[in-house]
């Protein structure tokens, strides 16, 4: 029962960070398309994270992006 219950758990996180991230494309760049993207990469980090609790391995863990940095004056 417990591989069924994580496999619906994951796969709504992924679902719903996928919807988000849809939905975030369509807005005018700007303060609420970020916090959007924030977002669903929180939903599909969680995920991945339940999967490493869980003892499973979701997906190959994807990169950090880098930062730029801002160039002083």
């Amino acid at each position: 029962m417990g591989k069924v219950v994580f496999l619906y758990r994951s796969l709504a996180y992924r679902h719903a960070a996928a919807d988000i991230l849809r939905k975030a494309r369509k807005l005018p760049r700007g303060a609420e398309r970020s916090a959007a993207c924030r977002y669903a990469t929180a939903l599909r980090d969680l995920a991945q994270t339940e999967a490493w609790l869980e003892g499973r391995v979701a997906d190959e863990p994807r990169p950090m992006p880098r930062l730029k940095a801002a160039a002083s004056r």
